[in-house]
């Protein structure tokens, strides 16, 4: 980097902070701060919930996939996102939506207190922050390693700069400071992806390799095969299902920008533009990833160090200084929208648990501990990104894949899962029993059996025998003990009726007496 490049670098890291202020305006209460008051146009909506998914592991940890095995990071990743979010456009987005309307909550996990019980919230809130701080540590590390690569700056120092700049434009604004910052972000990453995708064609053709002709280049051997490697069969259809829950609010971040549309149909609106992004735009970002082994030679084995080497060689000042600009616009977009969604579950569903004073917070002191919790939270992920190569969490897109897809399965089903009619008979021994026996499967698979198996328990195996565990005994157990009580069946009726003038009619428990059937919901 030269003085141009930190020129554009800093110029955008003034930028963010600039939105973060004058989004401050936008926030008086804590329904502004986490849901945007419910007022975010579906298109900001879309480019939000698709950017929020993003991050620097893009250009690291896939970035090596791509490098080492080809088109299968798109078919294992970003393909699997963009059909999951497609068919959440219709099951879970209106539905989500429907929690802020209908039922006024401000956090995605808030309804789960009268849809199960007090303890099943507790457990997936807890849980799911916990995790939450571990996936966003992974992030902090990525972006870190690009900056060290293209700065010199060491590990540490890289997290702090990205985490303290991020702490101050989502502090301040919000969730409506995410959401202009992440559509500034798409704007910046799409003129840094075609800078880069040009430059990569135009350094092709000097070589002699066309456009189409590269895929029989011996360096690519098996690179155009779409499954591939540990990327199987089965590690496919696993994140399938995983991304379905996932993308569509299981984390927690994209859950909020459904529920900051005025309206169901607004939400749907904006997944299905997500969707179209995710299934599009990868395409244009991993292409020069799947043609770097023409073009450089990693120097690390898992080859997480390639795109930023190619950028290095292929772009000139200024440019280079847009395409770093976009490694950070994707990092803190996915970071900065998990910790305004931790500091809504943190504040609206575990602190007052755990707190009477907390229970009866007004709107100015609410809305001051959801900016002292998202401090607290990216200092704790800023805390664990410095420990994402250490031997307990290995590399980064270990941590990216195997903890977080193999343990979002037991969080996800419950809350998802419990959105819908058809599993009305699951209560909170269901989700309880699901969550528990989900997170122990995880541990079984990848510590007491892996270390048991030669060679290991296979990746597509540890990602999805804890969500195959956590599916199967959450529809069983609601079959065998049914617990859907005429309250539980309000509030799904709630989240499921489109005609807000009407009064939803509840289904009856299982073993109720006929009289029960059609009894109206009390708001």
């Amino acid at each position: 980097m030269n003085s141009l490049d930190w020129v554009v670098l800093i110029g955008y890291f003034g930028v963010m902070v600039a939105i973060g202020v004058w989004s401050h305006k936008r926030v008086d209460d804590v329904s502004d701060f986490f849901t945007a008051g419910g007022k975010m146009p579906w298109w900001l909506s879309g480019i939000s919930h698709h950017m929020s998914g993003y991050s620097a592991v893009l250009f690291t940890g896939y970035a090596g996939i791509a490098y080492t095995y080809g088109v299968t990071s798109f078919v294992t990743w970003s393909f699997p996102i963009a059909l999951g979010i497609a068919v959440g456009s219709k099951l879970f987005a209106p539905r989500i939506n429907r929690l802020r309307s209908r039922l006024h909550v401000a956090s995605p996990l808030e309804y789960l207190k009268n849809r199960y019980n007090l303890p099943t919230q507790q457990a997936l809130a807890w849980s799911g922050m916990l995790l939450k701080i571990v996936d966003v540590g992974a992030k902090w590390a990525a972006i870190a390693t690009l900056l060290s690569v293209f700065t010199g700056v060491s590990l540490n120092q890289g997290i702090l700069i990205t985490g303290a700049i991020t702490a101050v434009y989502c502090t301040i604004g919000g969730l409506w400071a995410d959401a202009l910052t992440e559509l500034g972000q798409f704007i910046i990453q799409l003129l840094a992806g075609v800078s880069m995708f040009v430059a990569v064609v135009l350094k092709l053709n000097d070589k002699g390799i066309g456009f189409f002709d590269a895929w029989s280049e011996p360096a690519l051997h098996d690179h155009a095969k779409p499954i591939v490697g540990p990327y199987g069969t089965v590690f496919l259809l696993a994140f399938l299902f995983i991304k379905l829950f996932e993308y569509n609010g299981g984390m927690l971040n994209q859950a909020q920008r459904y529920m900051a549309t005025g309206s169901a149909r607004e939400a749907e609106r904006s997944a299905r533009l997500s969707a179209v992004l995710w299934l599009v735009w990868p395409v244009v970002l991993f292409f020069p990833m799947w043609m770097s082994p023409l073009l450089v030679h990693a120097q690390k084995p898992d080859g997480s160090d390639s795109y930023g080497l190619m950028t290095e060689q292929l772009l000139p000042h200024g440019l280079l200084g847009l395409v770093i600009v976009g490694f950070f616009s994707h990092t803190m977009a996915m970071c900065s929208s998990d910790a305004n969604a931790i500091a809504a579950v943190f504040t609206r569903d575990v602190a007052p648990v755990l707190s009477q004073r907390a229970r009866a917070w007004g709107e100015r002191s609410g809305l001051i501990a959801a900016r002292v919790t998202t401090v607290v939270f990216l200092g704790l992920s800023m805390a664990v990104a410095t420990q994402v190569n250490s031997p307990t969490f290995k590399d980064i897109i270990t941590v990216v894949i195997k903890w977080v897809a193999g343990l979002m399965g037991p969080i996800a089903i419950p809350m998802m899962l419990g959105l819908l009619r058809q599993f009305r008979r699951s209560g909170p021994t269901a989700a309880l029993t699901s969550w528990a026996m989900g997170l122990l499967a995880f541990w079984l698979v990848n510590y007491p059996i892996n270390w048991s198996v030669d060679g290991g328990v296979p990746l597509q195996y540890q990602v999805s025998v804890p969500l195959a565990v956590s599916l199967v005994l959450y529809i069983l157990v609601g079959y065998l003990k049914p617990e859907d009580t005429p309250e539980r069946l309000a509030v799904i009726e709630k989240i499921n009726t489109d005609d807000d003038g009407a009064a939803a009619a509840v289904p009856a428990p299982s073993g109720a007496d006929d009289d029960m059937v059609g009894a109206p919901v009390k708001d």
